[in-house]
């Protein structure tokens, strides 16, 4: 199969390289500068360094040569940059089915990635999600790895899920996308929460706590938007929380670890030099939560950690003085 992955951070370079492995498949660079760098050194330096590129994948800095001849199309962008790619797409190839990787709540309009996709390819587009519980640096050393392929059409989630299925890189089919997004979205919240209280020595019982009750948090919502209550007990819901909120590869876990020391949002995020769309997404699912009634208390303090200027330790405060409930609640 003819694969281009569109976007060039270490997500979408570490699927590149795992894709090569069966397919011919193209990674598309906005930097030409960095295409040239990349096809010179066979390494992507910036964003996934010392991790080699196989002689067989092909580096593009033209959209067109990417996407245009290839039978499919995966959009590895952050999640800013959706829907200017999909817009791309729809000019280039807009009957050839697209995947996209990107996890959070579009800002302003608290879209999931999916309903990005229906405004700008339409709702008969073929099309899924492809998230899990995965790191970048992982996937692209071969180690092994469970990941997800979510698609309302179920024939196209199959058969998507066993063309790019190889021995190092598991992907399971599954037809709940709202499920697989919702779980991809506020996992990342709760990766800050647990490096907040990584950061802050509150020990390994908190961090469990923290994750347990973030996963009920997670699962509200996303049963209250029509997500299944078993996908978030699989690898898109409790799967990818456990390996965010504990792996040091985490960049939001990192956030949460350095909004612990005191250092401002500002100074973390240019240290960090990648997107960690936890930041984006505390306050567009807080403020989903709020329209839909769903109480969010962990997404709740981290927007207020990022957004209001509330220290790290008052929020923790905050939400251990909370009155006790059922642990169904």
């Amino acid at each position: 199969m003819k694969i281009a992955v569109l976007g060039a951070g270490a997500w979408g370079t570490a699927l590149a390289i795992a894709f090569s492995r069966r397919h011919s498949v193209a990674i598309w660079a906005r930097d030409a500068a960095q295409a040239a760098a990349m096809q010179s050194s066979r390494e992507n330096a910036r964003y996934l360094p010392g991790c080699t590129l196989p002689e067989t994948l092909r580096i593009e800095a033209d959209f067109v040569a990417a996407a245009g001849a290839s039978e499919l199309n995966v959009a590895a962008t952050p999640l800013a940059g959706l829907r200017d790619t999909l817009r791309r797409l729809r000019a280039v190839a807009p009957a050839t089915p697209v995947i996209w990787v990107c996890k959070g709540l579009e800002a302003g309009s608290q879209r999931l990635p999916h309903q990005v996709v229906a405004e700008e390819l339409g709702e008969r587009a073929t099309c899924g999600a492809l998230t899990g519980p995965s790191f970048a640096e992982e996937v692209a050393k071969g180690l092994p790895t469970a990941i997800t392929l979510a698609a309302a059409d179920g024939a196209f989630a199959e058969a998507a899920a066993q063309a790019l299925h190889n021995s190092r890189l598991r992907v399971y089919a599954n037809h709940d996308v709202i499920g697989a997004e919702v779980g991809g979205a506020v996992k990342n919240v709760m990766a800050i929460a647990a490096g907040i209280s990584d950061g802050m020595g509150f020990g390994l019982n908190a961090r469990a706590a923290l994750i347990t009750r973030g996963l009920a948090e997670t699962t509200r919502l996303g049963v209250a938007m029509g997500g299944k209550l078993e996908t978030f007990m699989g690898l898109a819901g409790m799967g990818d929380l456990i390996l965010t909120c504990t792996g040091d590869l985490s960049r939001n876990r990192r956030v949460g670890l350095a909004l612990a020391k005191g250092l401002s949002l500002e100074q973390i995020l240019r240290e960090l030099g990648h997107t960690a769309e936890g930041v984006s997404s505390a306050r567009e699912v807080a403020t989903l939560a709020a329209r839909l009634g769903i109480d969010m208390p962990i997404t709740q303090a981290v927007r207020s950690v990022l957004y209001d200027g509330v220290p790290a330790s008052q929020a923790v405060e905050q939400l251990l003085s909370r009155d006790p409930k059922r642990e169904s609640a």
